[in-house]
């Protein structure tokens, strides 16, 4: 097996940094919130990849919100 190593360029900043935030701080895994829009988790995460329109980051804001809530009902 061949490994290949992966360099990131440092002048390459993070794109949609405060999804990826929020993300770490509330607790939801992406895969959740690929399903409740519709997509493959794979899509999602390619979709992470560019910056977001204001429209997308939008919905992706409120349905890690809605996923969220979800999980403090079910836990109490």
């Amino acid at each position: 097996i061949r490994k290949t190593k992966i360099t990131v360029r440092r002048d390459e900043k993070m794109r949609n940094k405060d999804i990826h935030e929020l993300f770490n701080k509330s607790g939801v895994k992406k895969w959740l919130v690929a399903e409740r829009l519709g997509i493959a988790d794979t899509t999602f995460s390619k979709k992470l990849r560019k910056e977001l329109s204001p429209n997308e980051r939008e919905k992706i804001i409120k349905a890690i919100g809605e996923v969220k809530l979800e999980m403090s009902e079910k836990e109490g």
